[in-house]
């Protein structure tokens, strides 16, 4: 489809009935986004393989990453008055254009300033399932570059991560700011603003790179500086995605990573921070087992709910997921997280430790009470339900009223946590 190869998903049967089987959009769960389906069995003909591949012609961008970087040094050559950016077609202009766009809403007087803060000049893609572009608040962003430099690193591959990618190369110039950039993304308009070997148009769902072998040896050039040295992935990936989709792309990153020519690197993994929401947790330990969920609320822009400093479950719900040390991850004193020692690692204020579970278990912020009979620290507004035989809200359905799952019919587990349903 216009976004790289599709994926192979099943359509749950009812009961014993077997799912069938097909290809469907990598990254839009959303037909009205994406409408490329095609049953696995299924035999495309001639005509409809024809019109597949006109119509992924049609929908990729006007001008290729080198046609926009040409247009880019044009572009900062003009007087201000004469820098237009259309924000119909999220466009920089060039003057001979401008009739073209004569009918669009444009930005005039683009600044350099402006055109070294893309994230602030595009309107952010907010389809949550596809692009889910909600951007780092300037707390989080620099909290992020901060901990990266104080650990030693100084390249960052940037997955699906601008505003981080953008405070870096704002930085480069600097003499003493050695900290570099790679950024990763979906989205092809900021390849008007950063060359070949700043950005690379990917898609994290499906580990496809746009431009081709050139762009992946773009990256592996970027992670085979000093030897895979000093060089940390960070990504933050639209919540809707799929886990294991994206789980297979890092691995695939990391398994470019562990090419270097550095010995001794077989059972290491590549660092890394995988910004998610906390209730994701279980998801991701299943396909990375090393990694460990950092307390530290991370917090965007423009997103109404994903806000530091509220609280209860306004709070935000993003946490870093990273396989370094936790100890190692220092979180501000200032804004009430502390050391704990018994867990060797920073919490929040709220986080208390159980002495029974041995552990800081609160995963949202606020002081988790311990359930005897769960044998586990649930959330405080969680009772435990004896016909459930576990914690829940107290006015929740009870499982046992329920018909069962969808898949295998049977009590106890949802179609999602089905052992029947096989995995694609």
């Amino acid at each position: 489809c216009p976004i790289g190869p599709a994926l192979l998903f099943v359509k749950a049967g009812q009961g014993k009935e077997e799912g069938r089987r097909f290809y469907a959009c990598s990254a839009c769960r959303d037909r009205k986004d994406c409408n490329f389906f095609q049953w696995e069995d299924e035999k495309v003909s001639e005509t409809r393989l024809a019109a597949r591949e006109e119509y992924n012609r049609i929908h990729q961008p006007p001008f290729t990453h080198s046609q926009n970087m040409e247009r880019y040094k044009n572009f900062v050559l003009l007087p201000l008055s004469k820098r237009r950016f259309c924000q119909e077609c999220q466009q920089l202009l060039l003057p001979a254009e401008w009739e073209k766009h004569s009918d669009h809403q444009f930005l005039c007087d683009i600044s350099t300033a402006q055109l070294k803060s893309p994230s602030q000049l595009l309107y952010p893609l907010e389809n949550k399932k596809t692009n889910a572009q909600y951007l780092f608040a300037d707390r989080s962003c620099q909290f992020l570059l901060d901990l990266i430099i104080d650990l030693g690193f100084r390249r960052v591959l940037s997955v699906g991560t601008p505003r981080l990618h953008e405070m870096i190369q704002s930085k480069a110039s600097q003499e003493d700011f050695k900290v570099r950039s790679l950024l990763l993304d979906i989205d092809f308009r900021y390849s008007q603003f950063y060359t070949e070997d700043e950005f690379c148009h990917y898609n994290m769902f499906n580990h496809y790179f746009f431009g081709g072998e050139a762009a992946r040896e773009t990256c592996k050039k970027f992670l085979y500086q000093d030897n895979g040295e000093r060089v940390i992935m960070v990504t933050d990936p639209p919540f809707g995605g799929l886990v294991e989709a994206l789980a297979s792309s890092f691995k695939k990153l990391m398994a470019m990573w562990k090419e270097t020519e550095k010995e001794g690197r077989n059972n290491q993994e590549m660092p890394m921070f995988w910004i998610f929401p906390y209730f994701f947790e279980s998801r991701i330990l299943e396909f990375f087992p090393s990694l460990n969920m950092m307390d530290y609320q991370v917090d965007y822009d423009n997103h109404a709910l994903y806000k530091h400093g509220k609280t209860g479950r306004r709070q935000s719900p993003v946490r870093i997921f990273t396989n370094l040390t936790p100890s190692t991850i220092v979180l501000p004193a200032e804004e009430g997280y502390r050391f704990c020692a018994v867990c060797q690692r920073y919490v929040s204020s709220g986080n208390q430790h159980c002495e029974i579970c041995n552990s800081c278990t609160s995963k949202d912020g606020r002081r988790w009470k311990h359930c005897v009979l769960c044998k586990k620290c649930v959330k405080p507004s969680w009772f435990h339900c004896n016909n459930c035989n576990c914690c829940a809200l107290q006015n929740h359905a009870c499982e046992k009223t329920d018909a069962g799952c969808f898949v295998c019919g049977k009590a106890g587990h949802k179609r999602s946590a089905c052992p029947s349903l096989s995995r694609t």
